[in-house]
């Protein structure tokens, strides 16, 4: 908690979400609270048996396991030095970063830490900043006659702004009454604090926006280029104020690019692999470094904007990112068929003369295509290369895949039979249905379920086949 950011090594190398999630366990794991329960709770069923211990092979892995021994040491000895000033520390940064609504960092691990660090430092319920973290909890509960079940996060932001595009390339006008109420709360979200990307990039000025209702300081580069490609699109009464909104955002995007050339997702420069090698960082996910899906997103804002500055880099660092078969890494959406087609939409409008590479990543969707029609991609990709682009079709991965396509220019059976897929998969109310997980949370071992991707991605997936087909 008190190493400067200037040091090797700072809490600001941790990823933004390991940030939220770290500081309050660093208290309740100093206290080591013990509260007791009457009757007793017992989570017995969630332990196999005949589950193997995980092996410890790597040396870092090795190092790291000692080094904790000797802390366990220190600590039992109390020969921690300054332990006072960086729990102090850690209670500081916590109060600092609750939203006035009582969230923290918009994800329930950071929430749900930060009530059990308050509470170990005897907070009553009734405290206002507990009693505001409770509700805030209360706001992540989807609950029915029989369940009750608390969501990771929410993602509000992102659904309307998506949701605009798809609308408006469906052919609803731009200034559309109801599209343009959704632009203008868009517009209410944009975030003008300083959070915490701003120790690793100073120079930069806030104006993007975050996934969540509320989460000032973790604006993400992601959702800011989608909101700001959505806003372009649409005809707003006040066109200055939605034009230097969009300026805004886009200068702080440009300054949020990695030395590597690329774009992730909270942080600038967020890469020092070896925190995933820390006996804690179980879910290796303790870093946000540059993504192809990221950047591709923001060089498709880019091109949405036809804005002039030189993408040479950003397209290097894709280009070096394509994998031998063509496709590109999903960080963000399962798995290979989402950043290949995101990044073929990027190249089609920054790039257009990249043919080659631009090829290889649509024959490779052609090439993962099922009997079916449609495509799809389970999430052992993550785990098992030789899952790349293989699973049972879903509305959201078709949708993927034919956007990618279109964009890559290819008019085959293969795009036909996707735009056929999606037809006789919609229902009757005009919904489509897909019980899979589709997004990302930690690859290999979380995954996010968006009620509305199999709603907004084949209607802009569709729109965009009869814009061409017109063409």
């Amino acid at each position: 908690m008190l190493l400067p950011v200037s040091a090797p090594f700072s809490l600001y190398e941790l990823s933004s979400w390991a940030r939220g999630s770290t500081v309050p366990l660093l208290i309740v794991l100093d206290q080591k609270p013990v509260f007791k329960t009457d009757p007793v709770v017992s989570l017995a069923e969630l332990y196999c048996a005949d589950t193997p211990s995980p092996m410890v092979s790597d040396g870092l892995d090795q190092f790291f396991l000692a080094l904790d021994s000797g802390f366990k040491w220190a600590e039992q000895w109390d020969l921690v030095p300054l332990r006072q000033a960086g729990l102090q520390a850690a209670e500081r940064w916590i109060l600092e970063r609750q939203e006035a609504t009582g969230d923290w960092a918009g994800i329930i691990p950071a929430m749900i830490n930060s009530l059990l660090a308050l509470r170990t430092l005897n907070y009553a319920a009734s405290d206002p900043v507990v009693d505001r973290g409770l509700q805030a909890l209360d706001r992540f509960t989807i609950e029915t006659a029989t369940t009750y079940r608390v969501q990771p996060c929410v993602s509000p932001v992102w659904d309307t702004a998506l949701t605009i595009r798809a609308l408006v390339d469906s052919g609803l006008p731009p200034d559309h009454p109801q599209l343009v109420k959704a632009g203008e709360w868009l517009l209410t979200k944009q975030i003008l604090d300083y959070g915490d990307w701003s120790f690793k990039n100073p120079q930069g000025r806030p104006g993007g926006w975050a996934f969540e209702f509320e989460n000032r300081f973790y604006p993400d580069v992601d959702d800011t280029a989608v909101v700001v490609m959505a806003l372009a699109a649409l005809k707003l009464p006040d066109e200055s104020r939605k034009q230097a909104a969009i300026r805004r955002a886009v200068d702080w995007v440009a300054s949020m690019q990695c030395r590597a050339g690329g774009w992730a997702a909270f942080d600038r420069d967020n890469d020092q692999d070896w925190l995933n090698c820390l006996p804690y960082a179980d879910l290796k996910a303790m870093i946000d470094p540059n993504t192809s899906d990221v950047t591709a997103r923001v060089l498709e804002m880019y091109g949405r904007l036809s804005d002039a500055r030189s993408h040479e880099i950003a397209l290097a660092y894709l280009k070096q990112e394509q994998e031998t078969e063509g496709c590109w890494f999903g960080r963000w959406g399962v798995n290979y068929i989402y950043g290949t087609s995101g990044v073929l939409t990027a190249l089609a409008l920054v790039a257009p003369t990249e043919q080659t590479v631009i090829a290889r990543g649509a024959r490779w969707l052609r090439d993962c295509q099922n009997p079916d029609g449609g495509w799809g991609e389970t999430c052992q990709s993550y785990r098992d290369p030789s899952q790349k682009g293989q699973g049972p079709s879903t509305a959201s991965q078709t949708a993927w895949a034919v956007i990618g396509l279109l964009a890559a220019g290819t008019r085959e059976a293969c795009t036909e039979q996707g735009v056929a897929y999606l037809l006789k998969t919609q229902g009757p109310d005009g919904r489509w249905e897909e019980a899979q997980f589709t997004g990302t949370g930690f690859p290999g071992h979380f995954y996010l379920k968006y009620h509305l991707y199999p709603q907004y991605f084949p209607l802009t997936a569709l729109s965009r086949y009869r814009v061409q087909s017109v063409f």
